[in-house]
C-alpha cells in the first residue's frame, strides 16, 4: 500500500482489525516509525481521505506486537471491526519531518523517469515497501519494471520538475 492522500491529507496506517472488547484497533502503520502514533491526537477516518471523519485518539499502545490505537466513541469490538480497511489520515500540520533526502510515497508516486542520458523510461506508479529496501514501481505505456530505491539506480529525485532520474543497468527493463 502506498498512502493515500489529496492536497490536505496523508495516510498513516490502516486498521487491520480489532483487538479485545473495548474498541481497540490494530494499525498497520503506513509510515517508518510506529513510534509517530504515540504523538497521534485528533485524526480522520476512512475508506479515503475524501469520506474521512474526524477522530479523537484517547490511547496508542506501540509494541512488538504493533500499533493499537483506541477512538474516542469505538467502545465495542463490533464498532471497531467496522473500521477494518479504513485508513488514519493526519493533515499536514502532523506530517512527520523526513531527513534530507527522505521522500514521501506520494511525492514518488507520479514522478516522470529518465535516464542519465535524457531518455523517458515511464512514470512511478507504485512503491513498494519490502524489508530491504523500498522498490519503485515504473510503466512505459503496456511495459512495468521495478527499480530499487537505492544510490546505485536513484541518481535525483527532483521534486520540482516532476522528475526522477535514473541510472539503468543492462536487464533491468526486462524484468
Amino acid at each position: 500500500m502506498t498512502g493515500t492522500v489529496d492536497d490536505a491529507l496523508l495516510a498513516v496506517g490502516q486498521v487491520d482489525k480489532p483487538f479485545g472488547i473495548r474498541g481497540e484497533v490494530v494499525v498497520k502503520p503506513l509510515t517508518d516509525s510506529a513510534d509517530r502514533f504515540q504523538r497521534l491526537r485528533a485524526v480522520r477516518v476512512g475508506r479515503s481521505a475524501d469520506m474521512s471523519r474526524p477522530a479523537i485518539v484517547d490511547a496508542v499502545a506501540v509494541d512488538g506486537r504493533g500499533v493499537r490505537i483506541h477512538l474516542q466513541g469505538i467502545d465495542d469490538r463490533t464498532s471497531a471491526e467496522a473500521l477494518r480497511g479504513h485508513y488514519v489520515f493526519v493533515d499536514r500540520r502532523h506530517r512527520a519531518k523526513l531527513a534530507t533526502g527522505r521522500h514521501y510515497v506520494h511525492e514518488i508516486v507520479g514522478l516522470a523517469v529518465e535516464d542519465e542520458h535524457g531518455v523517458r523510461r515511464g512514470v512511478v506508479k507504485d512503491v513498494l515497501k519490502l524489508p530491504a529496501q523500498d522498490v519503485y514501481v515504473i510503466v512505459d505505456g503496456g511495459r512495468e519494471f521495478m527499480l530499487p530505491a537505492v544510490r546505485e539506480f536513484i541518481r535525483e529525485i527532483d521534486l520540482e520538475a516532476g522528475l526522477l532520474r535514473v541510472h539503468l543497468i543492462d536487464g533491468i527493463l526486462e524484468s
